[in-house]
């Protein structure tokens, strides 16, 4: 099983221009990183993803690029498709964009600036996904559905494979198993390893019946950690609703040892790509730099 390590920066980060995302990116790619992951959130200072990772493969040759997540109810499908194989174009291919999606934060004003309903996100996502498959790969894409209308379709250029491998969050049944049903990969977050292992039985289940197979090598975890010290209010009101009885201990590593500690009981369950985040970003560029060369340090060694 091939160990990836990448990093993530939340809905937050202060790394959102040329100035301190440009240096973040270049010490990735100098460290041998496996990927950068970018987070969506209107109302947050972070970076759209999209225009982060055009960026950011503009200026690299290795690093992967992915969303933690996308929000694709409300996204006009031919479009988001022509931008992701834009940028698979720019990458030169080689796998090294890794599309994400999720239905949303479950924000009434994010919700609204969609245009979505929070009841139709989920109807909306169904239809959106193999629509964008067809988009990647088919020369001509017609469709008449519930949410999305096309009519003789032709996206250029494709991806250069005409394919992207797609992950997917969540760990609610639902979300399980449309994993099996529409994913390529799974990438949970605030979760432990127990939590991994409990879930793929599902996803593989729901794949199983859907005739499909989910690679063992695309499932991974978003591990957010701390400096020592206790798990912040907020994050610990965060845990106790995704993971009821939960420690968030358990689930927020403190200190980068721990880090590594939890990573390797990820790994002992199945779970291979992972992408870490620090709750507490540091507060300039040098220090990122820093942060991530003790990161190197400390979890490259695991990478295989």
């Amino acid at each position: 099983m091939k160990i990836r390590i990448g990093f993530g920066l939340g809905v937050q980060t202060t790394m959102n221009g040329r100035a301190s995302l440009g240096p973040v990116v270049d010490a990735l790619e100098d460290r041998g990183f496996d990927s950068i992951w970018f987070s969506e959130r209107l109302g947050g200072l972070a970076p759209d993803p999209i225009a982060a990772m055009a960026f950011t493969v503009a200026r690299t040759e290795h690093l992967k690029v992915g969303m933690s997540v996308l929000v694709l109810p409300g996204r006009n499908p031919a479009v988001l498709a022509k931008e992701l194989a834009t940028i698979d174009q720019l990458a030169g291919g080689r796998n090294r964009v890794l599309p994400a999606f999720g239905l949303g934060v479950a924000d009434v004003h994010e919700q609204s600036a969609f245009g979505v309903e929070r009841t139709e996100r989920a109807a909306m996502f169904d239809e959106a996904l193999p629509l964008l498959r067809r988009l990647w790969s088919e020369d001509e894409v017609s469709h008449e559905g519930e949410h999305y209308r096309l009519d003789a379709v032709t996206i250029r250029p494709k991806p250069i494979n005409n394919h992207f491998d797609v992950w997917l969050g969540g760990q609610a049944p639902s979300e399980l198993r449309r994993i099996g049903r529409l994913g390529d990969g799974w990438l949970p977050s605030f979760c432990r390893p127990v939590d991994v292992a409990e879930a793929l039985p599902a996803i593989n289940e729901a794949a199983a019946a859907h005739h499909r197979t989910i690679d063992p090598e695309h499932i991974g975890a978003l591990i957010a950690y701390r400096p020592a010290g206790p798990v912040p209010e907020l994050l610990a009101r965060i845990v106790a609703k995704r993971r009821p009885g939960a420690d968030p201990d358990d689930v927020i590593p403190a200190g980068l040892p721990a880090l590594a500690a939890q990573i390797e009981r990820f790994v002992a369950v199945g779970a291979s790509k992972f992408v870490v985040l620090p709750i507490v970003e540091p507060g300039d560029t040098d220090a990122v730099l820093r942060e991530l060369d003790a990161i190197a340090s400390t979890l490259l060694p695991l990478q295989t």
